[in-house]
């Protein structure tokens, strides 16, 4: 559902509305072209069933009367808003009182004392603009530490998170907490990081490119007057690259470069028929530009993220970020390009929380000021309660998830917090 720039999924509005007496923590990771945002709102504190069955950690015996933390069951909310409608995003954040539910500042001054996680450029960007708005302080978490830790979150906690795509047939991959490391996380955002993980809070960027969601965004916008990124991504959904890119069969005379196996609907060059046909811009339709633009990218990024993988020895690569969206086409297109430079060795894996890595790192980050403790190491128990669905525990955090939950959704979640 969008409204004013906001997907909220299958969120009701009577969901997002938080009582005073709810602790929430918000947390933001503020691009160059989205904002997207990551918060806790409870529901109630953890049975004393479930306190006995081990939720607390830290050593604390829960029958001893001397607890340092308590559990809260809630959900953990994702948005998404353009960063150009930034108004929008404090609009919503006012309305919902968010802003008083952040870490406090103890050497702040009494009207500087809300202090909010957040990630991305524009941290620093309109830092000073979330202050004379909403009197909040936005405590910088480093971008590329908030992105593993989020990815890190999820692969381990989520169940169903990572999944592949091509053909269009959709497989759930079960990951082994084990056998997770190395991997190589591409993060398409307005530009591609590619950062190789070797565990918690080790990792390295490797690699990236400037040709990402962005460029699709800006190119879309001045060559089919699209107003919004959801708006172009439909767009091509609807059209046919083939009479825009030139194909391996247009220079064959329809057959392929079998020797070197390239079979004849193999792009030679995007965009290449524009060349040498006598036709402008309007002559066009706007849906054919706009999937040719979204398969040139979407094979760039897949085929880069492979030399990637392939230079440090990986066979695991999960992309993230809000440039696929879901989308069949964009991650079909990764997959096959992926598959077809490797020969079929590497996979291409996605996340079905994919855009919000960066602001759920930041979140993770609170840990640290006694609002979650939370080391992420994590394995899968089933719950004795038959209406409980499975969940993930581990060192003071839970989570468990529906299973039709999607990328703008919300996750049951627990949370310990220091008395």
């Amino acid at each position: 559902m969008a409204r004013d720039g906001i997907e909220v999924g299958k969120l009701e509005e009577k969901e997002l509305k938080l009582s005073e007496d709810q602790v929430s923590h918000l947390a933001l990771d503020i691009g160059g072209s989205l904002i997207k945002m990551v918060y806790f709102s409870s529901s109630s504190s953890c049975s004393s069933d479930d306190q006995k069955n081990g939720f607390l950690r830290d050593g604390t015996s829960t029958s001893s009367g001397n607890l340092d933390y308590r559990v809260l069951s809630g959900r953990l909310h994702f948005l998404k808003f353009e960063t150009s409608k930034i108004s929008e995003c404090i609009k919503f954040i006012s309305s919902k009182r968010l802003q008083h539910y952040g870490d406090q500042s103890d050497d702040a001054p009494a009207s500087d004392k809300h202090v909010v996680k957040a990630t991305g450029g524009g941290a620093f960007k309109f830092a000073d603009l979330f202050k004379e708005k909403l009197g909040i302080i936005l405590d910088k978490v480093d971008e590329m530490s908030s992105l593993v830790t989020g990815a890190n979150f999820l692969l381990k906690a989520v169940h169903n998170e990572a999944f592949t795509y091509m053909d269009g047939v959709k497989d759930y991959v079960q990951i082994d907490h084990k056998d997770l490391y190395p991997y190589l996380l591409v993060n398409v955002g307005s530009g591609v990081s590619m950062i190789k993980v070797d565990g918690d809070n080790k990792f390295e960027r490797v690699s990236g490119t400037s040709v990402g969601g962005g460029t699709f965004w800006g190119l879309g916008k001045l060559l089919t007057k699209c107003k919004s990124f959801d708006e172009l991504l439909e767009l091509s959904h609807q059209g046919n690259n083939r009479v825009i890119d030139m194909l391996v069969g247009d220079i064959y005379g329809g057959t392929g470069y079998s020797k070197i196996g390239l079979p004849s609907t193999t792009i030679a060059s995007s965009f290449g028929k524009a060349i040498s046909e006598n036709k402008e811009l309007e002559d066009y339709r706007a849906e054919d530009v706009a999937r040719s633009l979204l398969r040139m990218i979407s094979n760039n990024i897949g085929q880069i993220a492979y030399l990637n993988a392939l230079r440090f020895g990986l066979k695991r690569i999960f992309f993230g970020g809000f440039f696929i969206r879901g989308h069949e086409y964009t991650m079909d297109t990764i997959s096959v390009a992926v598959h077809f430079w490797s020969n079929g060795e590497a996979k291409a894996l996605f996340l079905r929380h994919e855009g919000f890595l960066g602001a759920l790192g930041a979140f993770m980050s609170y840990e640290k000021k006694g609002f979650t403790h939370t080391a992420h190491q994590f394995t899968e128990q089933h719950s004795s309660v038959a209406k409980s669905p499975p969940f993930c525990t581990g060192d003071g955090f839970e989570s468990s998830t529906h299973a039709d939950v999607k990328d703008n959704g919300c996750i049951e979640f627990r949370v310990q917090v220091r008395n």
